[in-house]
């Protein structure tokens, strides 16, 4: 891939593992999702966490690729339900395709093709998540950027 002109790669600084995806959302609405953001703030880290391999997201359509996140105790998905009853209290409406947890690596360019090679096999690797992140997106003129509006820490080890 990393010869590919048409792979973008992310940076490693954008690097997240999304928990629920917002859409646009109004200036309005900021104040009350930094305060549920803020909620989680202490919380013990979900772990373990581990990578389990490389995928294509649209397995049919490729165009985003990924490195999935293994939840073998279901303490991601405990955490994904929480913060999806909290949207749901603040009339949000729930997503309805599966959480399916993963961090997005590369995409597409526009107007390319996914390369037809096999994906690599890659080795597991542990994850420590720092905590929760209330992202803003910036898109257009290249790469997205993201700008951190609120964090909730996990609590640390004991």
């Amino acid at each position: 891939m990393g010869e590919d002109r048409g792979m973008r790669v992310v940076a490693p600084e954008s690097v997240h593992l999304t928990m629920a995806f917002l859409g646009h959302r109004a200036l309005d609405e900021i104040e009350p999702l930094s305060a549920l953001v803020a909620s989680f703030d202490g919380r013990p880290a979900p772990e373990p966490l581990e990578t389990a391999g490389a995928l294509w997201l649209s397995p049919r359509r490729p165009h985003v690729l990924t490195v999935a996140v293994a939840d073998r105790t279901g303490v991601l998905r405990t955490l994904h339900e929480e913060l999806w009853s909290g949207l749901e209290e603040l009339g949000h409406v729930r997503e309805q395709r599966m959480f399916r947890p993963h961090l997005t690596v590369a995409r597409v360019r526009h107007g390319w093709t996914a390369p037809s090679s096999r994906l690599p096999e890659l080795p597991d690797r542990p994850l420590r998540p720092g905590g929760l992140v209330l992202l803003r997106s910036w898109l257009g003129g290249g790469p997205a950027r993201y700008e951190a509006l609120s964090h909730a820490g996990f609590a640390a080890e004991s």
